[in-house]
């Protein structure tokens, strides 16, 4: 591996994608400099402010943005603007250079050479280009520039779409190649897929396709929009935005021009005419209805005369708008109670009706499409899967997507369909290949149609995926799985609906924690699915309460109580690898694992209070202890248990894994960020087996937790009266806030005093069951559940 090492990039370009990737940048601890050109209207002006205007107003639009192209704000500060006339020469003390310009070979070659003028002899040297060929850039440089010269193509926007495609020329320095490779996906979080130097590389080849078919087969039979959205969004692993809504977000005259470049440049490509653009679509970019950029495209925000927004979906034989309606198939009301992707893309596309019809035929042409792309744009097959699922959002991949359907069995559906594949397809079925992927000993293999046969896949030391130790299972229940994932570490998950966590879950994080001590280094808990937990199953909760259940609920939540204490006081270390949301019951098992690794896109936060409840799983326990821990003699005791308190109080959520560091959910210089999610467990693991061969020691529960009284009460008290009177808290409001209060002080005490963790859980516990009892917390709990969204203030 390269000792390559990067300190400082400059970026070229601060339009869209040029200054979040600048931002990106900054987020992982970068320093940054950004260019772009100068105004026509500055160009004789001396004043800086002038001079940098556009490039200034760009980064400030960025930093504007929501969601926020960064992880934290205060990474802004790392990023220095200037200009290209001015400050190009500045490139010389840069390590990287990336080139973010406008899409025009001209513009792109001119901005090359004044880098050639000032770029430092082996300093890296990129493109983000979405298409242009990559080899006709790189034409007319000199050779130093050529060797460390590829396309490096990030997707927008480049904080949370996981994508970088690397594509090298035929010049291209072999250890420029591992280095970008090694090194976006290490330290930039990114899905890094190697790319041949074809018309729009991979995931939008493939990807774009898709969104044509897609178009094709709604003429074909005679589905809208509305009904297309319903049918390829996460019904079948994909995006909420689907087809349609995607399209707007990209921008249609963005899909029209890939689509009319692959149609120009592949005259060998046997779906050329997929590509062709329908009438209907020229007639919108001509209209100038091209999305989210113009206002309106295929879905147009209106305001109702009663003030309301609503969503409006565009009728193609109308060229109108019209309210959106709510669609309806047999097939789809079949499969949707399916939680199971693979099995509810069985289910689908085994349907009789129109949606099942589309179904096939979608799957089909997908399947024919991407075997006759190997090797044209890649010579394997992951590769293609694991550019779709990190630049367009799929929970599971083309060839894997074939896998679950049965390669032979579709495989001989699509030929009596009139869907060919290609001759590798064939010759690998009657070699007696069945798939293309395998998993043998917790390793994931791909079939290699060159080699004819199985090869693991790469980084597989890094990229733990528990569900492939199926071989090694060491225990399971209704909800959960415990692996054996490798020296002596034990691994846990749960498949609950976004991850909830109720009585199976508990019970599977106490057996695995007593199986870990019976013969283990220690144990790691994450999940696989989009998130690591939502939280509770207020559900349960629900329900117990409705029917006053009151000595049951108490049961309840002693055992969530119970587990976290358990997960606190293990003998063998416990190391938790959050992702996604990470909520209510999620965020207090975090609270209290002995190290988080949690991936940098992880949203954390105590929210109960968002349904009218306070945290009653430790949560409000563990902040109160936390507190007492930070009060300073030079400060006044009751501001870090005011911040604390305002923290749960207001329900916040770390919109990153660095965020909840300000919230005091993860601790510093203890807690792990892991910037790519795919190395958390991996992570996680590591810290396990670091922990007990550092010698592990089961700590002593708490007794000496110092709690305020009645001085801290007060100044609380007033502070909740205060936003009550000022009517920014409602009645019910008030009351859960102070039963909060109440907790984080150690109950109506006359004076200062050291109490016990189970002194503060039993307060948590009685607060949380009388308020179970509030008609307006059930209120709320209802519409949660209702509405299918987790719990948000």
């Amino acid at each position: 591996m390269s000792n390559r090492i990067i300190k400082k990039v400059a970026v070229l370009g601060s339009g869209v994608m040029g200054s979040r990737i600048a931002c990106h940048f900054a987020g992982i601890g970068l320093q940054v400099l950004l260019l772009d050109i100068v105004p026509g209207d500055a160009k004789e002006s001396s004043d800086p402010k002038q001079r940098n205007r556009i490039v200034n107003d760009s980064l400030s639009a960025a930093i504007k943005s929501n969601p926020s192209p960064v992880y934290h704000k205060n990474v802004v500060k790392k990023i220095s603007t200037g200009n290209f006339d001015d400050n190009m020469k500045d490139i010389a003390g840069y390590d990287w250079v990336i080139e973010v310009v406008v899409e025009r070979l001209d513009i792109k070659q001119q901005v090359f050479e004044a880098v050639e003028k000032f770029r430092r002899p082996g300093t890296l040297i990129t493109s983000n280009t979405s298409g242009i060929p990559i080899h006709m850039m790189a034409e007319g440089r000199s050779d130093d520039f050529k060797k460390h010269f590829c396309g490096t193509h990030f997707f927008n926007p480049p904080r949370y779409l996981r994508l970088l495609e690397i594509i090298p020329t035929a010049y291209t320095d072999p250890e420029v190649i591992s280095f970008l490779m090694h090194y976006g996906d290490l330290y930039l979080g990114k899905t890094t897929v190697l790319c041949k130097d074809t018309p729009a590389f991979i995931a939008n080849r493939v990807g774009v396709f898709g969104m044509m078919a897609i178009m094709n087969s709604m003429e074909k039979l005679g589905l809208t929009i509305d009904e297309i959205d319903a049918l390829t969004g996460p019904l079948i692993g994909r995006p909420k935005s689907a087809t349609f809504r995607t399209a707007d977000v990209v921008g249609i005259d963005t899909l029209v021009k890939v689509a009319r470049g692959v149609a120009e440049n592949c005259p060998d490509d046997e779906a050329r005419d997929i590509f062709t653009i329908p009438a209907w679509l020229d007639k919108m970019v001509e209209n100038k209805w091209l999305g989210d950029k113009t206002g309106q495209g295929f879905f147009k925000k209106v305001k109702t005369p009663e003030k309301k927004s609503e969503i409006l979906s565009l009728n193609l034989a109308t060229f109108e708008y019209q309210p959106r309606v709510k669609t309806k198939f047999a097939t789809v009301e079949t499969a949707k109670p399916i939680d199971n992707l693979p099995q509810r893309l069985l289910a689908l596309c085994a349907g009789k009706d129109k949606a099942g019809e589309f179904f096939r035929q979608f799957h089909y042409g997908l399947f024919s499409y991407i075997s006759h792309r190997i090797p044209e744009i890649s010579d394997e097959l992951y590769r293609v899967d694991d550019a779709l699922m990190a630049g367009f959002g799929w929970e599971i991949g083309a060839f894997e997507s074939w896998d679950v359907l049965g390669v032979a069995k579709t495989t001989e559906k699509m030929k009596l369909s009139g869907y060919q594949v290609a001759g590798w397809v064939d010759e690998m079925l009657a070699n007696g290949h069945t798939a293309f992927y395998k998993v043998e000993q917790g390793k994931k293999f791909c079939y290699d149609p060159s080699s004819k046969t199985y090869k693991p896949l790469p980084g597989a030391d890094d990229f733990i995926v528990m569900s492939n130790y199926k071989d090694k299972l060491v225990w399971k229940n209704g909800s959960c799985n415990l692996y054996d994932i490798g020296d002596d570490v034990l691994g846990l998950q749960w498949n609950t609906k976004m991850g909830s966590i109720g009585g199976d879950v508990l019970s599977g994080i106490q057996t695995a924690i007593e199986k870990a001590e019976k013969g283990f280094k220690g144990l790691v808990i994450a999940n696989e699915g989009p998130n690591f937990s939502a939280g509770a199953n207020v559900g349960m909760i629900f329900m117990l309460a409705i029917d006053q259940e009151y000595d049951e609920l108490d049961l309840a939540i002693r055992m969530f109580q119970n587990t976290m204490m358990r997960v606190r006081y293990s003998s063998v270390p416990v190391v938790t690898a959050p992702h996604g949301l990470t909520l209510g019951g999620g965020c207090e098992l975090n609270l209290h694992a002995d190290k988080c690794c949690p991936a940098a896109e992880t949203y954390t936060g105590l929210v109960e209070l968002g349904v009218g409840l306070i945290p009653g799983g430790g949560g409000t326990k563990e902040f109160a202890l936390r507190a007492a821990d930070e009060m300073h003699e030079d400060e006044p005791e009751t501001i870090t248990l005011k911040n604390r308190f305002l923290t749960i109080a207001t329900a916040k959520v770390g919109t990153s894994a660095q965020e909840a560091f300000d919230l005091g959910i993860y601790r510093k210089g203890h807690d792990e960020v892991v910037l790519n999610q795919s190395r958390r467990i991996a992570a996680a693991k590591k810290s396990v087996i670091e922990i007990y061969e550092s010698g592990y020691i089961t700590p002593v529960q708490r007794k000496d937790i110092k709690v305020l009284g009645r001085s801290a009460l007060g100044a609380l008290y007033a502070g909740i009266n205060g936003m009550w009177r000022a009517h920014y808290a409602t009645d019910h409001d008030a009351l859960v806030a102070k039963k909060l209060a109440f907790v984080m002080c150690g109950g109506d005490l006359s004076e200062q005093s050291l109490v016990s963790e189970q002194y503060l859980l039993d307060l948590e516990r009685e607060a949380f069951l009388s308020l179970c009892g509030e008609k307006k917390s059930l209120e709320r709990i209802q519409s949660v559940l209702t509405s299918g969204k987790p719990i948000r203030n």
